[in-house]
């Protein structure tokens, strides 16, 4: 019988995006698959009713359920410590390994370990989130050494909303950071549809494109054991990275 490779991915509860795209990802991978474990999450924002979705007590029940599915790694899809503080994945993932014995990760952490990879000190930043929200992320990333040249958000909170966001509208998002010809630009979001648009994107900006949904994956894969680079058509992430 051949050995399964499982993904356990922690989802907000009110994504659409991230399940299907997870899945589209590793389905050409042979045996490896994603399991997904939900807890609340509809709202982005700076008020404490949204700033409180994020208590680890939630996180760590959704984590133990994918624990009992005996998955390889648990995967946090989700990009809220982009403007909490990098340091909440960090002890996140210090906490689903001590409560189930699976190593973690998480959509941020793996795209700040890409972009220390590449060398990147100037980023372009993509998202639906408002005002507040992006203005946390430009000055976390500035705390890192990497200054956002370019931005682009869509001013919406309800998370559900993320969604239904348009590919032209991505499209013309990126079209418009790239602008500035940052060193990398990431789509910070995994509820947006932007993961299959980036092959596309690259290829007609020349730079290169961190889908939030993606960096997980790719973090994922090479936690597991297999390489990135068996995953095709999903952008130069997975063509170079080993």
């Amino acid at each position: 019988m051949t050995q399964r490779k499982l993904i356990g991915v922690l989802t907000p509860s009110s994504n659409t995006a991230l399940e299907p795209l997870t899945s589209a990802m590793v389905s050409s991978l042979p045996g490896v698959s994603a399991h997904f474990s939900r807890f609340t999450v509809t709202e982005i924002s700076m008020r404490d009713q949204s700033l409180n979705q994020f208590d680890d007590r939630k996180i760590l029940d959704a984590a133990r359920l994918l624990a009992d599915a005996r998955v390889d790694v648990i995967c946090w899809s989700g990009t809220s410590a982009s403007w909490l503080g990098f340091e909440k994945d960090q002890a996140l993932c210090a906490r689903i390994t001590e409560a189930t014995g699976i190593p973690a990760t998480t959509s941020v952490l793996a795209l700040n370990e890409l972009l220390a990879a590449q060398g990147a000190r100037t980023l372009g930043l993509v998202s639906p989130y408002v005002a507040d929200v992006q203005e946390r992320i430009v000055a976390n990333y500035a705390r890192l050494g990497i200054e956002c040249v370019a931005e682009q958000h869509l001013d919406l909170s309800v998370n559900f909303s993320f969604s239904e966001v348009a590919p032209e509208t991505l499209r013309r998002m990126l079209r418009e950071v790239a602008r500035a010809r940052p060193e990398a630009m990431t789509i910070m979001c995994t509820n947006l549809h932007g993961a299959q648009l980036v092959e596309e994107m690259e290829g007609e900006l020349g730079i290169p494109i961190y889908d939030s949904v993606a960096t997980v994956v790719w973090k994922a894969l090479k936690t597991i054991g297999v390489d990135p680079r068996e995953l095709k058509g999903w952008g130069r992430l997975f063509h170079e990275s080993a």
